[in-house]
């Protein structure tokens, strides 16, 4: 009896602690809820080609959503087989998008082989397998475009080969020209370069700062782009940081007035498919200044979801996620703020 209560108090001490219970699944894979997209994922999964053909036809010229299913499919067909995308190719051999998507699976399979560690502790092995493979896809890419010259995509994924391969500034610079003279508030183009521009890749923190600072001051309402400013805060102050950082830091009002605006430009993004990923932004940020109802709403959007910063970058994203929901909750309920 005694062990039994004692248990019961240990799974109640981790559910108010870290959110561990209920135990509901966890989806890895995409930032929050987009039926179309589980289906069509869902369908290739089990071979089915024509899903996908038909979910990127559909995009038409809504550049963010196409880069934003592009991405999602390439990943899949990179880590969980490609036998849809054959199939695809055999039925459609001309189809430029299957050019597209042949490419940016390239680009993701680049990555999968390098691994998700530090430079310290990639193989050289690893190295040359990544850079074969980006150099393949470089080529992959330049031909997706020529099928469709004004489909942004390609240009857009390029940007992690060039961060792979450590393109010349001169090269960056005409691939962003490429990009900006497609689709000039494109999200994914813009996080993309915003991690060249990092430290840890080809850049530097002010680089960095001011690269978002740029993109945020001329975006139109409801891009999202005004929340790269907090992206590139994060890489710099947070993610990377040896010491944990005080709390008041978060509360400054420079970072209030960037939540802010981070905040009116989601408002005004109803149905923009990289949505969700900014929810997660936002709410992290709203738990750490205490602005637990708000952080609140933003979950509520997105629960039951984790490809997203910050959870990305943690070694354990889904206990990570659960802490903090978990948190902002009992602060919402029991600070009323």
């Amino acid at each position: 009896m005694l062990i039994f209560i004692s248990l019961a108090s240990l799974a109640a001490l981790i559910w108010i602690r870290y959110g561990l219970l209920p135990l509901r699944p966890l989806n890895s894979r995409l930032p929050g809820p987009d039926p179309l997209l589980q289906r069509t994922l869902k369908a290739v999964g089990a071979g089915e080609w024509e899903p996908a053909a038909r979910l990127l036809a559909d995009a038409g010229k809504d550049w963010d959503r196409r880069a934003y299913y592009v991405q999602h499919l390439a990943r899949s067909a990179a880590w969980d087989g490609a036998a849809w995308l054959d199939a695809w190719d055999t039925a459609r051999p001309q189809d430029p998008d299957v050019a597209l998507m042949r490419a940016c699976t390239q680009v993701e399979q680049a990555w999968k082989a390098r691994g998700a560690q530090r430079a310290s502790s990639t193989s050289q092995e690893q190295f040359d397998a990544f850079h074969q493979a980006l150099c393949d896809a470089r080529y992959d890419l330049a031909h997706a475009a020529d099928l469709n010259p004004e489909d942004p995509t390609p240009h857009s994924k390029e940007i992690w080969v060039a961060l792979g391969l450590g393109y010349s500034p001169d090269m960056t610079s005409a691939l962003w020209d490429r990009v900006t003279e497609r689709a000039p508030h494109l999200m994914t183009a813009h996080h993309g370069m915003l991690q060249y521009r990092s430290r840890k890749w080809r850049g530097s923190h002010t680089e960095a700062r001011e690269f978002a600072a740029r993109a945020a001051q001329d975006a139109p309402p409801g891009s999202l782009l005004k929340v790269l400013p907090l992206i590139a805060w994060y890489e710099e102050y947070e993610c990377f940081a040896e010491e944990s950082l005080h709390p008041e830091v978060f509360r400054s009002p420079h970072l209030i007035a960037l939540v802010d605006a981070a905040l009116e430009d989601v408002a005004a993004a109803d149905g923009h498919p990289e949505l969700p990923w900014v929810r997660h932004v936002l709410g992290y940020y709203l738990y750490r200044q205490g602005r637990y109802r708000a952080a609140v709403d933003q979950f509520r959007h997105v629960d039951g979801y984790t490809d997203a910063l910050p959870w990305r970058y943690s070694a354990f994203p889904k206990l990570h996620y659960r802490s903090v929901r978990t948190r902002t909750m009992w602060g919402a309920l029991l600070r009323r703020r």
